[in-house]
């Protein structure tokens, strides 16, 4: 059975990444890109669908024993685990070296004190966990195939076969150092290289000293900012510069439930916050890559802007369910693709002008079919702004009027007639002033209920959303008017579980809600962070302070979050790491930071 979904590290190479769980099982990896078939599917399933075990030998049907100690080496994503047994303590390096020929996962072995009895079960099953590819030897070397796949692993440990599983039991002394790599390749291509797991160790340490140096953030929540920063440049797929929400597919959100969901993919709206938060602290060269990226996915067809593509720009990313993996603690079914593609998401507009808007307010080389680019969006809202659509949450329901989505369309014209107004574009200034103006008046009056001084989650409906809370944040209205000080109470009000963290909106349990699913969910991380960035913006700094380090405090003891907090179950759900809760993260830091809410 796979760990709590907090019982994971990530490792990662900027174009892959692997799930370890404290017992030093790695239950997660697809190979050789994030929306790749995985090779361990456990994580899902069972060991049946493929694991990589390593750590101390155990009696036959025991437990895996989880590891004392773990953290990430300074700075970095190279995981060190440790055991303390009855006979010594060990320690495992793990960390996957960015990517320079065939995508590695490296494994260090290092004897610690005494001498430590260790055993490593790897079982490969391809095309998650539904295929036993072929094992065997060349040389020194085993190689698993299966169709267009191979897998390569490397050891200087005595390994054999035994019930479709790759073992090697040995044992450490204090100095021993033994290293397993495994490397994938086209099966069809010569085998790859030889692995080099002392250089590669030196190579991604420097990788990451140097990369953390740009951090420009020096504030009292550093750590938290830059494990949050690493992790968001762990889930950024280098070659092409997209950046996927999260590495993994159907994480529940609802434990037993069906709301699992593939994040393996580039969202505009994820992407483009994501790119908000890494452009102030510092990072100018991966905006410039997202917005390179997203000139070549939007290609001349703005018109038909999607709100997810695929990491290098794929536009087809058809949804299916694995009906062979029983998924995760039995919350099925796991879905690969993403039915969300083809929705009509307003917001998204107003995200996308929002980063380039802020990406040329700090500097970055102008760029002028990203400024045209902007312009056909805006010609794109002007005909559509007043249409329903499925919105930020991607309800599965009928489309519907949404606030948010009306307020994201009042950003992107409002971003646009700046750049105007600075002459580093052109365009119908006054008229799309007036566009500007009507979707103001049209939310204000339409989308805000008098009676309950708050507004609403769509025109006419009297259910709350999170969402609301970025009213302020976008500048759509100041921060002390009435309207948004009542929204905030609302919301406090209405959607904050007992814990005082946020849910996104109402969820009915049995019956299908506004979002068309059945079941619950736990609180939003997001949205909770959200909130302390509003009550910190109306003043109540004390009480945003309070409520963003009652969220650092969810953090797993890596410093990572997934998607929510389940409040009844008092565990992370949902798809992990989570770009979402991330990005939320670093910005109310920066604003706390700011307003010297921090109190040490």
């Amino acid at each position: 059975m796979a760990g709590r979904i907090e019982d994971y590290a990530l490792i990662g190479d900027m174009q892959t990444a692997a799930l370890v769980c404290r017992d030093g099982t790695a239950d997660w990896l697809c190979l050789p890109r994030f929306d790749s078939h995985a090779v361990f599917a456990g994580l899902l399933g069972t060991e049946e669908h493929g694991f990589w075990r390593l750590g101390p030998a155990r009696a036959e049907g025991a437990q895996p024993p989880s590891a004392d100690r773990r953290r990430y080496r300074g700075d970095s994503l190279i995981l060190e685990s440790e055991w303390d047994t009855p006979r010594g303590t060990v320690r495992v390096t793990d960390f996957m070296p960015p990517r320079d020929g065939a995508p590695q996962l490296i494994r260090i072995v290092e004897g610690v004190s005494g001498r430590v009895p260790m055993r490593s079960e790897l079982r490969m099953r391809f095309s998650y966990g539904r295929v036993t590819p072929w094992v065997h030897k060349v040389d020194a070397r085993t190689v698993a195939v299966a169709g267009p796949d191979s897998v390569w692993l490397d050891t200087t440990a005595e390994t054999f076969g035994e019930n479709l599983t790759t073992y090697s039991d040995f044992t450490v002394a204090p100095g021993d150092r033994i290293a397993f790599t495994i490397s994938w390749q086209p099966s069809h291509h010569e085998p790859p290289a030889l692995p080099d797991p002392e250089g590669s160790l030196e190579a991604t340490a420097d990788f990451w000293r140097e990369w953390v140096e740009q951090c420009t953030y020096h504030g009292p929540y550093r750590e938290a900012v830059v494990r949050s920063l690493i992790t968001l440049k762990a889930l950024t797929y280098a070659p092409t510069g997209g950046i996927v929400a999260a590495p993994t597919t159907s994480l529940p959100e609802d434990i037993g439930g069906s709301r699992n969901w593939d994040y393996r993919y580039t969202w505009l709206r994820d992407a483009a916050i994501t790119l908000s938060s890494l452009l102030r602290t510092g990072y100018r060269e991966e905006a410039r890559a997202w917005r390179e990226w997203l000139l070549r996915a939007v290609a001349g067809d703005p018109e038909n802007l999607q709100i997810m593509y695929g990491i290098a720009g794929e536009r087809e990313l058809g949804e299916a369910e694995l009906d062979w993996l029983p998924g995760y603690e039995n919350s099925g079914p796991v879905r690969v693709g993403n039915g969300a593609a083809g929705q009509l998401q307003l917001d998204v507009y107003g995200e996308v002008t929002e980063a380039l808007h802020l990406a040329h307010m700090t500097g970055l080389t102008r760029n002028d079919y990203a400024t045209g680019l902007q312009l056909k969006l805006i010609e794109y809202l002007e005909k559509h702004w007043e249409e329903p659509d499925e919105g930020i949450w991607e309800v599965r329901g009928p489309r519907r009027h949404f606030v948010h989505s009306k307020v994201m369309a009042w950003v992107a014209v409002d971003r646009t007639i700046k750049l105007i107004e600075a002459g580093d574009a052109e365009g119908p200034l006054e008229k799309w002033r007036g566009l500007r103006d009507d979707i103001h008046r049209d939310v204000c009056e339409r989308g805000y209920d008098k009676e309950r001084n708050t507004f609403t989650q769509s025109y006419g409906s009297k259910e709350l959303d999170a969402s609301l809370l970025l009213i302020p944040q976008m500048g759509f209205l100041p921060p002390d008017d009435k309207r948004v000080i009542g929204t905030i109470e609302a919301i406090q009000r209405e959607l904050s579980t007992e814990d005082g963290f946020v849910l996104r909106y109402p969820t009915t349990g049995d019956s299908a809600g506004v979002d068309g699913l059945e079941g619950d969910e736990g609180a939003f991380l997001a949205c909770s962070f959200w909130l302390a960035d509003d009550l910190a913006m109306i003043g109540r700094v004390d009480e945003a302070r309070q409520l963003f380090e009652r969220l650092l405090s969810l953090r797993n003891d890596l410093g990572l979050l997934a998607e929510e907090w389940d409040s009844r179950l008092q565990r992370q759900v949902g798809n992990f790491p989570q770009a979402f809760s991330h990005v939320p993260l670093i910005d109310t830091a920066l604003r706390l930071t700011a307003s010297g809410a921090y109190v040490g």
